[in-house]
């Protein structure tokens, strides 16, 4: 599937509000508004508009910034997914068959979690007895 355009703005948007929103900065202005907002109160007698204020602004900046931090999220454990994916596929013995592992079905994923986690049970006994878990040892990765 080809991006569109207002996808590739999109994604330029929320890569650049998620880089923002992580800044000293963005920290700042926000703590600013909400003492702004606290030192008002006063002013308009702490009435129940001025409490909608901040409930409204905040609820709406919460509940666009959730779609906005989930799309780079998604993005960047794709990218991660990838590089993973290409390292596997370069490693000279490595079973490609966990190449897209994150497609499974979950009972698949835990089989084959439970085969990965007692080889790292045989290496930490290992590692007790003879000093040494290093290697690649044979996984018998059934389909």
């Amino acid at each position: 599937m080809q991006p569109t355009r207002s996808t590739g703005a999109f994604t330029r948007f929320a890569k650049w509000t998620s880089a923002a929103s992580g800044k000293p900065g963005t920290f700042m202005l926000a703590a600013a508004t909400v003492i702004a907002w606290a030192i008002t109160g006063p002013v308009f007698g702490f009435d129940d508009t001025w409490q909608l204020v901040i409930n409204t602004g905040t609820t709406i900046v919460t509940f666009l910034m959730v779609f906005l931090i989930q799309s780079t999220q998604n993005r960047d454990t794709k990218a991660l997914q990838v590089k993973l994916d290409e390292l596997i596929r370069v490693a000279k013995g490595a079973h490609v068959v966990l190449l897209d592992l994150e497609e499974l079905e979950e009972h698949e994923l835990d089989r084959i979690c439970r085969q990965y986690e007692a080889l790292a049970r045989q290496a930490r006994e290992a590692l007790r007895h003879e000093g040494k878990d290093t290697g690649a040892p044979d996984v018998d990765i059934e389909q």
